[in-house]
């Protein structure tokens, strides 16, 4: 059991920066001003022009200069020749039974990753990547079997959310209020790769989906799902201030140790006491504690007991997550009554402890079921609990 590695031997493709035109998307406001300074605009005026621009991009939804009419004919054209504004490609689209939506998107390099939106009653959730593959190795994640190729760009990270907002056509019109209504209402970092290990790129790309005069998500709406990487999770709090869940999955450290193999640098004591802080610091209302059931493995009324004396004094909610199964997959899901019964026992410790229910499922949309169509290797449930230390 001890032997699962902390994160896989990976070599990230060092990233070469496009030649040609430089792509406005993900560049923050000082960014975005330093580079239309460098293009020729007027030091005066870069602040301005800052503020139009982004507009245009990020609350009309605006790809074309040509389209940008509170500019000059002479500015759009000299912009045009200088920027682009370019979001990941659409590659592949599947909408499940359920309405879940799953798409494969290119980013440069040719690399894709997946990205999900899931429709409810009362708000809509947009699942997006922060890597391309992942680093960690935990054992019961499809995403974790194949290794990490790179991060992504905080422009391909917001560019996921404005991909999304395309197809969900909820662009609003120029001069039409802002509908508090939207079929795209939160966003959640839980798709490929963790977050915590791409930190810049991550905050970079929410402070522009919190940003008031464009995509304008409050950071109530926005939650960042990390695997526990302890020096990130006060900076966190500080610099983005966003929700926080955590995969915890496990009650000892004996078990989290196989399940998030991370937990071997920051075990359960370290991070529960980083967790304490935060949502002081944050403001953030409480901690959701994501915990998948895997049978025979964390599922019991003692480890159910144990949760609840472990998170004592933490703001949270518990979600606990019937695994979701994939092809060679080293563990099975917890029964409907083995799930109940623990949920009955966080609940009545006074913890909100809802059972999430699987969406996608059948377009391999579901929770730790994402994984790139271009990592085409399927390993033998031999080699994953190889790779798990099992």
């Amino acid at each position: 059991m001890a032997n699962a590695p902390i994160t896989q031997d990976v070599m990230t493709i060092p990233r070469k920066l496009p030649e040609g035109p430089m792509n406005l998307v993900g560049l923050t406001r000082d960014a975005m001003r330093d580079a239309l300074i460098a293009q020729g605009t007027p030091e005066k005026q870069a602040k301005m022009r800052v503020g139009q621009i982004w507009q245009w991009i990020y609350q009309w939804g605006v790809r074309d200069f040509a389209l940008m009419t509170n500019l000059s004919k002479t500015y759009r054209a000299e912009l045009a020749e200088t920027f682009v504004i370019e979001i990941p490609e659409v590659v592949s689209k599947q909408v499940s039974t359920d309405g879940t939506r799953k798409w494969l998107v290119r980013i440069a390099g040719g690399h894709e990753v997946e990205v999900v939106y899931i429709p409810e009653d009362s708000r809509g959730t947009l699942c997006i990547s922060s890597q391309v593959g992942c680093t960690l190795t935990c054992s019961f994640c499809h995403t974790g079997t194949q290794k990490l190729v790179r991060n992504l760009t905080a422009g391909e990270i917001v560019g996921q959310v404005m991909m999304a907002r395309d197809d969900l056509e909820e662009w609003p019109t120029p001069g039409d209020r802002n509908v508090e209504t939207r079929l795209l209402s939160n966003i959640v970092l839980m798709g490929m790769g963790e977050p915590l290990y791409n930190f810049v790129n991550v905050r970079d790309a929410m402070k522009i989906a919190m940003d008031a005069e464009g995509i304008q998500l409050s950071r109530r709406r926005i939650t960042l799902s990390t695997s526990g990487v302890v020096p990130e999770i006060a900076r966190t709090a500080e610099e983005i201030g966003c929700q926080l869940a955590v995969s915890f999955h496990a009650t000892t450290d004996e078990v989290r140790d196989t399940l998030v193999p991370i937990n071997k640098r920051w075990n359960i004591e370290t991070l529960l006491d980083a967790l304490r802080a935060y949502p002081k610091v944050s403001n953030s209302e409480r901690i959701t504690f994501e915990y998948v059931m895997l049978h025979g493995v964390n599922d019991s009324d003692e480890d159910a007991h144990r949760l609840v004396r472990l998170i004592e004094g933490i703001p949270a909610k518990i979600n606990l997550i019937p695994f979701n199964e994939w092809p060679g997959a080293p563990y099975t899901r917890s029964s409907n009554n083995r799930i109940r019964a623990f949920s009955e026992i966080v609940y009545q410790a006074g913890y909100a402890s809802p059972v999430r229910k699987p969406r996608g499922e059948d377009i391999m949309a579901a929770c730790g079921q994402l994984k790139s169509a271009t990592e085409r290797a399927r390993k033998s449930r031999k080699q994953i609990e190889a790779d798990a230390g099992l």
